[in-house]
C-alpha cells in the first residue's frame, strides 16, 4: 500500500468535480506539485450511486482501493494517490443499502479476473485481458512537430470509407507485422495508393474501444464494423500492431496519432466514423461495463417508468436530453480534434443526438447549437447519418448549417436508374424517366435548400460499408448472408441490385462485361454529381463480399481488401482515377465558391437533340436520354455530361453554343466515355450543334 505524503484531510477539499475522468490536482493543491505524479484528481458523473470507489494498480503494484469521499451534484470526485501514468484502474459503485463509510481508508483489492469493475466514461485509454476490462491512465505527451489540418474545402473533399483492419489486412507491400494496423494505414505503400487514387479524405469506420456482442462471441464472431462502443475517449487496441499492445495504452495511442501525422503530412484528412447514438451495453439484459452501473436512468433515454426508449436497433440510446450526456460527447469529440488532431466526424444514427423530450428530431436541438457555438468543432468536418429506427426517423436534409448529410436520395436514384430499370427494359419492360437522376447529379438541390444549406451538404455514395459493395450491386439481385449465422435474415432486403442475368461469379464474357460497365456508370455518376463524393474502399478496384450486404461481423477474406490485380480490377482502378481526375480538372476552373453560390453557377439541361428539356420530356420513361452542360460565369472551363440509359446507341446532338469571340461554334473534347469504346475515341473533338454518338447504357463526358 501507498504511504500518503500529505494528511489525507487535506487533500479531501482540495478535489473537484471537474475536468470529468483523471486529471493533475489543481494548482495549489497539497500535491498538484508531487514530483512523482502520483496524485490524481478523479472526477466521475454517477448520479445513480450512493458511494463510488476507485480501484486502481500502479504499474508494479498491487491492486488498491479507496472510496471518492465528495460528491458535488452527482459527481463523486477525490484526490486519490499511488496512480501515476500507465496505472489500471476501474471504478465500483455502492447503492444506500451496501455503501461503505466515505472515511474509509485506502485498501488492498483482490481482483479475480472477473469484470468486477465499471470503466471510467471519460477514461482516455483502455486494457483488456480476456473479459477483464480497464482503464489506463495515459498521458498527452507527442512530438506533433509541424502538423497541421489539410482543411480541405467542402467542394474539393473526396471521402474514402475505410476500415483500420480490412484496409490493409492483406496488402502485399506492407510488413506483416503492420497489416490491419493504425500504422499500417500510414505506411508509405498506402499512402502512395490513396494519393494516386485522388481522395482527399480517410472516413475510418469506429476506431472507439469496443467490444463484442455476446451472440456474436456464442458464434465465434466479432463486431467487425465496431459500431458498439465502450468508451468514447479510448482507441480500439486492437488495431494497434502486436508491438504497440505490448508497450501498453500509451504506445497505442501513439501509433494511432503517428498515423494521423503521416496522413497528414500526405495532405489527407482524417474523418472518424463515431457511435454516440448508443452504447455497447445494449439493453437491460446486456453487460453492465460502466454507463449503466453509474446511472442508467439518467445516460439512458427513457421512459420515466425505467424501461428504455431505443430507437437505434442497439437496446439502448443515449439520452441526449440531459446536460451531462451532451457534455460527455461534446468533451469526447475535443479531445479527438486536440488530442489526435483529427479533422471531422461522421455521426452514426446522428437523429438519436438531436431529439427533443419529446422523442422528435429537432434541427435546434442544444447538442446542434453547442457544436455550432464550439470554436474548435465547428471547424471540424462534421457530417450526419440521418436517420435512425425511431418515429419520424428520417431526416436526410434537415439538419443546420455546419453539417453535411449521407444523401441516400442520391443514392437510391443512382442505383435505380442505372440497375433495376435496367434489368426491366431487359425483361421487355420500361425503366424510368431520367428526372430523378437529374436531380441527383445536380446536387438534390431542392432537398438542402430549407435547411439553408447549398449542394456541398450533400455527401453523395453508391455504396457505404452497410450493404453491397459495387461490384456486388451488379453481380447479385438477392443478399446472401449466410456465414452471419442468422439464415440470411439480416440485412436490408431493398439493394436496387442488378445481376445482368446470372447471380453471383460467373465467367460468361457478355454478363461480365455489362457489370463491367454498370460498374463504371456509377462510379462516373458519383464523381459528375455536385456535392461530395464518399467511395467504399476497395469499390474502385471490384471488391466483393460474395453477397453478403451485412458483413459487420465477417473479420476475414470476405471483408478485408483483396489487392490481387487482375484485368477486371485494373480496368476499374483506371476508370476510378480518370473521373476523379476530370472532377478535380473541373472544379479547378470553376471560383472559390462554385456551386454553393447559385447566380455563379449553371446547369442547363438539353435532350438527345441539343433542344432544353421540355416538361413532358422529364416525365417520360421513354426519355432515357440527358445532357447536361454546367459550369459558371466566372468559370473558364465548361462539362458536358451525356448520359443514355437506354438500350440502344443514340446519335446525340451537343448543345448548340458560340467560342468566346462569338465567331463560331465551340468545340467539345470527349475526355471520357463509360463504353468499351473509351481507348478509341479519348481526345475526339465534336462541335458544338453537330452529332456523336453515345453507346446504350453509357455516360460521355465532354470539356470545352
Amino acid at each position: 500500500m501507498f504511504m500518503p505524503l500529505v494528511d489525507t484531510a487535506s487533500t479531501v477539499d482540495a478535489s473537484r468535480a471537474f475536468p470529468l475522468g483523471i486529471s493533475v490536482p489543481s494548482t495549489g493543491s497539497p500535491v498538484a506539485d508531487d514530483p512523482r505524479g502520483a496524485f490524481a484528481n478523479v472526477a466521475v458523473y454517477a448520479p445513480g450511486v450512493t458511494t463510488l470507489e476507485i480501484a486502481y494498480e500502479a504499474p508494479g503494484g498491487a491492486w488498491q482501493l479507496t472510496t471518492l469521499p465528495n460528491v458535488t451534484d452527482g459527481v463523486h470526485h477525490g484526490i486519490v494517490e499511488g496512480i501515476p501514468v500507465g496505472s489500471r484502474y476501474g471504478l465500483r459503485a455502492s447503492s444506500e443499502e451496501d455503501a461503505l463509510p466515505l472515511s474509509m481508508p485506502t485498501r488492498d483489492f483482490d481482483v479475480d479476473g472477473a469484470q468486477p469493475l465499471l470503466l471510467d466514461p471519460y477514461g482516455r485509454a483502455v486494457d483488456q485481458r480476456e473479459d477483464f476490462i480497464t482503464n489506463v491512465r495515459t498521458n498527452s505527451d507527442f512530438d506533433w512537430g509541424a502538423d497541421f489540418s489539410p482543411r480541405t474545402p467542402w467542394r474539393n473533399t473526396i471521402i474514402y470509407e475505410a476500415h483500420v483492419r480490412g484496409q490493409t489486412k492483406l496488402h502485399p507491400d506492407i510488413p506483416e507485422g503492420l497489416q490491419g494496423t493504425y500504422a499500417g494505414m500510414a505506411h508509405p505503400a498506402m499512402i502512395e495508393y490513396l494519393i494516386a487514387l485522388g481522395i482527399t479524405a480517410v472516413e475510418l469506420l469506429p476506431v472507439h474501444f469496443h467490444v463484442d456482442e455476446q451472440h456474436l462471441q456464442n458464434l465465434g464472431m466479432t463486431n467487425y464494423w465496431g459500431y458498439n462502443t465502450a468508451a468514447f475517449f479510448a482507441p480500439h487496441p486492437g488495431y494497434a500492431t502486436q508491438a504497440a499492445q505490448d508497450a501498453g495504452a500509451q504506445a497505442v495511442q501513439d501509433e494511432f496519432k503517428g498515423m494521423v501525422k503521416l496522413l497528414h503530412a500526405a495532405g489527407l484528412e482524417v474523418i472518424l466514423d463515431v457511435v454516440y447514438n448508443h452504447t455497447a451495453e445494449g439493453g437491460t439484459d446486456g453487460p453492465t461495463l460502466g454507463f449503466r452501473g453509474l446511472g442508467e436512468m439518467q445516460y439512458y433515454r427513457n421512459d420515466g417508468h425505467g424501461k428504455y426508449v431505443d430507437t437505434t436497433g442497439c437496446g439502448n440510446s443515449l439520452d441526449f436530453g440531459q446536460p451531462r450526456v451532451v457534455q460527455l460527447v461534446l468533451d469526447s469529440l475535443r479531445h479527438w480534434v486536440t488530442e489526435f488532431h483529427i479533422d471531422g466526424f461522421r455521426f452514426d444514427l446522428a437523429v438519436t443526438l438531436a431529439r427533443n423530450a419529446a422523442n422528435e428530431f429537432d434541427p435546434r436541438h442544444p447538442f446542434l447549437v453547442a457544436i455550432a457555438a464550439d470554436p474548435v468543432l465547428s471547424a471540424t468536418k462534421l457530417i450526419a447519418e440521418p436517420w435512425d429506427i425511431g418515429y419520424g426517423g428520417w431526416q436526410t436534409g434537415r439538419f443546420p448549417a455546419g453539417w453535411a448529410d449521407w444523401n441516400d436520395h442520391f443514392r437510391d436514384a443512382v442505383r435505380s436508374f442505372w440497375l433495376p430499370d435496367r434489368a426491366a427494359i431487359d425483361a421487355g419492360g420500361h425503366g424510368g424517366s431520367v428526372a430523378r437522376l437529374a436531380d441527383a447529379i445536380s446536387g438534390s438541390a431542392s432537398l438542402f435548400e430549407p435547411s439553408g444549406r447549398s449542394r456541398l451538404a450533400s455527401v453523395n455514395f453508391i455504396t457505404a460499408h452497410d450493404g453491397f459493395t459495387l461490384a456486388d450491386l451488379v453481380s447479385y439481385d438477392r443478399k446472401h448472408n449466410e456465414a452471419n449465422g442468422e439464415q440470411n435474415r439480416d440485412g436490408h432486403g431493398d439493394n436496387r441490385s442488378y445481376n445482368h442475368g446470372f447471380e453471383g461469379p460467373t465467367e460468361d464474357e457478355d454478363v461480365l462485361a455489362r457489370r463491367a460497365q454498370a460498374s463504371r456508370n456509377l462510379m462516373a455518376s458519383l464523381m459528375v454529381s455536385l456535392g461530395v463524393p464518399m467511395i467504399t474502399a476497395g469499390d474502385e478496384i471490384g471488391r466483393t463480399q460474395q453477397g453478403n450486404n451485412n458483413a459487420y461481423c465477417q473479420d476475414n477474406p470476405i471483408t478485408w481488401i483483396d489487392w490481387t490485380s487482375t484485368q477486371e480490377s485494373h480496368s476499374m482502378l483506371r476508370t476510378t482515377k480518370r473521373v476523379i481526375r476530370l472532377r478535380k480538372e473541373f472544379l479547378s476552373g470553376q471560383p472559390h465558391d462554385y456551386p454553393a453560390r447559385e447566380n455563379q453557377s449553371y446547369f442547363h439541361w438539353f435532350d438527345a437533340h441539343g433542344e432544353l428539356m421540355s416538361g413532358a420530356s422529364w416525365n417520360d420513361p421513354g426519355q432515357r436520354v440527358v445532357q447536361l452542360l454546367l459550369g459558371s460565369d466566372d468559370g473558364n472551363l465548361d462539362g458536358l455530361v451525356v448520359v443514355n440509359g437506354s438500350a440502344q446507341d443514340v446519335k446525340v446532338t451537343l448543345p448548340l453554343l458560340r467560342n468566346d469571340e462569338g465567331t463560331g461554334h465551340r468545340l467539345f473534347e470527349l475526355r471520357l466515355t463509360t463504353s468499351e469504346l473509351h481507348e478509341r475515341r479519348q481526345g475526339v473533338r465534336v462541335a458544338s450543334g453537330e452529332r456523336d454518338i453515345v453507346r446504350a447504357y453509357s455516360i460521355n463526358i465532354y470539356r470545352t
